[in-house]
């Protein structure tokens, strides 16, 4: 704002009594959630996931950060997105698919989970705050953004990769004779 517009406001508003309730308004806005890019930020497959996020979560609406390719829900912010965070390899963390998106979890913070997607490079890192929002809820809502990224591989059952035999078949009844 130019300062002859706030000159022009002041000269409207202060008469008016109006300046300490705009002064309250303007102390309500959420600051900026200050975040760190990950390494690969500049990816552009990060630039068309930022575009398709969604502005709230559940009741959590999104917020400006100061880092590229980052993005965060809720005040305090209880939800935070990186892209571009380091892609993982084969993993012992639970892996979850939702909407089609395969996602690691690491619940060794909880009740701050960090959820990474598995197979897709660019490789997007959620943090969740379980006390304030749903995990699940999150990656569905997220899925879209996510799903602009496509998948190269999935996750898969360990006995799968090992050729471990899996659950035997239950044996078929005979017929009545």
């Amino acid at each position: 704002m130019s300062p002859l517009t706030r000159r022009a406001l002041a000269t409207v508003l202060i008469p008016l009594g109006l300046v300490p309730a705009m002064l309250l308004t303007l102390a309500a806005c959420a600051p900026t959630v200050p975040m760190s890019p990950a390494a690969d930020a500049t990816n552009p497959a990060c630039a068309d996931v930022i575009v398709r996020l969604p502005d709230s979560i559940g009741t959590d609406v999104r917020r400006e950060t100061n880092a590229q390719a980052t993005a965060a829900w809720g005040n305090p912010a209880s939800i935070l997105l990186r892209c571009g965070v380091a892609v993982p390899g084969p993993s012992t963390l639970l892996c979850v698919t939702l909407k089609g998106i395969d996602w690691l979890r690491d619940d060794s913070g909880a009740p701050n989970y960090v959820f990474t997607t598995y197979g897709r490079d660019p490789a997007v890192e959620v943090v969740i705050n379980g006390n304030e929002a749903s995990g699940t809820d999150t990656l569905i809502d997220l899925s879209n953004a996510v799903g602009s990224i496509p998948a190269t591989r999935a996750c898969t059952n360990p006995d799968d990769v090992l050729g471990l035999p899996g659950p035997s078949p239950s044996p078929s009844p005979s017929p009545s004779p």
